[in-house]
């Protein structure tokens, strides 16, 4: 590579050296012979390409070598000042040296330029005078002699006209390619002719001339580089990934006769997607940029530039565009496209579409490739890549439980390694409490996050629902096993999902049994917070639930549908457009809920209000009805913490209060707060107060005896605690 790069920064500057000893040339002649401005060849259709179309094919490219540095660029030779007359002889040799020198391999930038922008000899001829200003300060001189006018030490079209062979008006045509592209500025202040108007190369043009090549200024603060590969991702892609790459490069290979297609890559995993066409570009010798919708500008004539640069580049640097549309509301759909549609539109390069749903509204012809997050045997296999052979066992569990894109796995990996080799037993619980870490940020904006305390010890249920919610757990714990390994997965996409129904009075302990099972797992548990989820306008709450089930599913959370009823309720008679879409909704629900692979907990206390396609779709219902007065007692014996001081606490008379484990939980908690005021222990005459206020609240019919208590003297007192 080494050795290309020099070979190509000598006959570049061999090319220039002669181009511009050929120019000072024809400049010196001019100046010696002035002539009158002649009219141009006219001509229907010039020889270059339409500067709308694809710019030619090339033979070289030199711009996939390390950017030249210009330190060791040797200076042009800028000869002094030769008033001697330039003879015939002089100007056949130049154009001789001049033509040896395009034609040397690999061919120099001017070449590179000419072939790329279509280019006619006139044109490439007018881009070299305006680019000769910045590389040789003896040519303004010059263009004033030639123009006989100090004032005019500039280049100007009449002066190229005078200039150079076939001139043509086409030259400085809008849709010529030296305007088209920017390859030119023209400055024609107030009604000063065009022929007679200054003109000047653009930077970055004249930059990649001298061999400095490097992504335009004027992008750079819209287009940012997509960052590196890791190792696991540039070694090999997984074979259901590899496909999508597969099929891109052969559909372009099979239409490279025009324009490039955009490339829409649909999905909800923008990593995974990026991954895709960073290999695509790899395999093409592209570099890829990523472009945010929302930085795109709304105004025609800022967007025309930006797509017209950008399209430039694809030539020059070259590059292709990963242009992000971030999922917007219904109103402000049209807004956030049209600019898009625009600029694809206006640009032919080529362009990878990230959009979670395949659009059609687009004018450029586009090819769709679904994209998703590698299988569970592929993300296992990438687990015991970057964890070691010796991990296989954990790589499984941790596969079959999160679902997590390559970026991610490396990134828990490379994270938890140092801390792996000082501390090994405890491998497990790091690697997985990074993994919980990764995937909560996509459910926190959605769902209330609960922090899981009950544990089994905690929760008093009769026997059969201890053993629905042990089976639960151990159905979640181990649907690796059954999906995957056991073949489920392979032959179904539907009916894998674990839900459950718990359904019962409010404080029965529907909320502390999802937490048992959160606890026991040792997994993420979220409330859904109806008020972030349903949306008025049409279709939004159907994206946000979407969004809510692919993040907890990245993530193995449980989802934890309180008062249920409110979002799965029945489908009603379709009256009106209200109904229809409320319909749709449930309708979504319904599917969603029955392809989701992790777990969703329903919990109601109106079991009726379901509509019934739901309830067949539940794998398991759980009652939780009021509790009786044995299951009162062990609630009563575990309510009060360690840290709280209790005195003479008769449990069985407090399991005759006819309350529920919430209430209970209320009266302990009151009862509490008396005993602090008092400055002593929990009594039975505090919790029979603080049952009293619950009794009001609840609006129960009470009697004043069942909350009379007498203290017993302290011989008794001591009695008792001796018994």
């Amino acid at each position: 590579m080494s050795t290309d790069l020099n070979n190509w920064q000598q006959n570049n500057q061999r090319y220039l050296s002669a181009a511009l000893h050929w120019l000072r040339l024809r400049l010196r002649e001019l100046a010696q012979h002035p002539t009158i401005p002649a009219a141009p060849v006219s001509r229907a259709q010039p020889e270059h390409q339409h500067a709308s179309g694809r710019a030619s094919g090339r033979k070289w490219h030199f711009w996939d070598k390390p950017e030249p540095d210009s330190r060791r660029l040797p200076p042009l030779l800028l000869p002094a000042a030769d008033n001697s007359v330039v003879s015939a002889e002089q100007l056949a040799q130049a154009t001789e040296e001049l033509k040896t020198a395009a034609a040397s391999t690999p061919p120099p930038a001017m070449v590179v330029l000419t072939q790329s922008f279509g280019l006619s000899k006139f044109e490439s001829e007018i881009l070299l005078l305006c680019a000769a200003m910045e590389l040789d300060t003896s040519v303004a001189t010059l263009c004033a002699d030639a123009q006989s006018d100090s004032q005019k030490s500039y280049p100007t079209f009449a002066l190229a006209m005078n200039l150079f062979e076939e001139p043509a008006w086409s030259a400085l045509s809008p849709e010529g390619p030296l305007r088209h592209w920017r390859l030119l500025e023209i400055n024609q202040p107030g009604a000063q002719p065009l022929t007679t108007s200054a003109l000047r190369a653009d930077e970055r043009i004249v930059n990649f001339l001298k061999g400095l090549n490097y992504l335009d200024d004027r992008l750079s603060t819209l287009l940012l580089p997509l960052r590196p590969l890791t190792n696991i991702e540039a070694d090999e892609l997984p074979t259901s990934q590899y496909r999508a790459v597969h099929s891109i490069l052969s559909f372009l290979q099979q239409n490279n006769a025009g324009p490039a297609p955009v490339i829409q890559l649909v999905g909800s995993d923008t990593p995974s997607k990026q991954l895709i066409a960073q290999h695509t570009v790899a395999a093409l010798g592209l570099h890829l940029y990523r472009l945010p919708a929302e930085l795109m500008p709304s105004h025609a004539g800022d967007l025309e530039t930006l797509a017209r640069l950008a399209e430039r580049e694809t030539a020059l640097w070259p590059l292709a565009i990963y242009l992000e549309v971030r999922e917007a509301t219904s109103e402000k759909s049209a807004d956030l496209y049209a600019p898009v549609d625009r600029f694809l539109t206006r640009n032919n390069g080529m362009v990878f579409l990230d959009v979670r749903e395949a659009r059609r509204e687009f004018s450029r012809e586009t090819i769709t490739i679904d994209v998703t997050k590698p299988s569970a045997a592929e993300q296992a296999n990438a687990w015991a890549t970057a964890l070691g052979p010796e991990s296989n066992g954990l790589a499984t569990r941790l596969a079959s439980q999160f679902n997590l894109n390559l970026a991610t796995i490396h990134q828990v990996a490379t994270s938890s390694a140092h801390e792996s080799q000082t501390n090994p037993s405890a491998r497990h619980d790091q690697l997985w409490n990074a993994c919980l870490a990764a995937t909560r940020p996509g459910l926190d904006g959605l769902a209330e996050r609960i922090e899981p305390k009950a544990s089994w010890e905690d929760i008093v249920l009769p026997e059969t629902e201890m053993k629905l919610l042990a089976q639960i757990a151990q159905q979640v714990r181990n649907r690796g096993r059954v999906y995957e390994a056991g073949g489920f997965a392979a032959s179904r996409s539907r009916g894998l999902s674990i839900n459950a129904l718990f359904t019962g009075e409010s404080g029965t302990g529907k909320t502390m049994a999802a937490e048992v099972i959160a606890n026991e797992l040792n997994l993420g548990l979220y409330r859904i917070d109806l008020s972030s989820v349903v949306n008025k306008y049409i279709g939004e709450t159907e994206k946000n639930l979407r969004r809510l089930f692919d993040a907890a599913e990245d993530g193995g959370a449980i989802l934890f549908f309180d008062e249920a009823d409110a979002l799965f309720g029945k489908r009603s008679e379709v009256k009106d457009s209200h109904d229809r879409y409320a319909n749709i909704e449930i309708n979504y629900l319904l599917q969603r809920l029955e392809s989701f692979s992790g777990l969703a907990i329903l919990a109601t206390n109106m079991k009726g209000g379901l509509d019934t396609a739901f309830l067949r779709r539940i794998r398991f219902i759980l009652e939780f009805r009021a509790h009786t007065a044995v299951e009162r007692a062990a609630i009563w014996r575990k309510i009060f913490p360690r840290q709280t001081e209790t005195r003479g606490l008769d449990y069985e008379r407090l399991a005759k209060l006819n309350l529920n484990g919430g209430s209970i939980n209320n009266v302990a908690i009151n009862a509490a707060f008396l005993a602090v005021q008092a400055e002593t222990p929990v009594t039975m005459s505090l919790i029979l107060e603080a049952a009293r206020t619950e009794f009001l609240k609840l609006k129960r019919p009470l009697s004043e005896a069942d909350f009379q208590w007498l203290e017993p003297t302290d011989a008794e007192a001591h009695k008792g605690a001796a018994a």
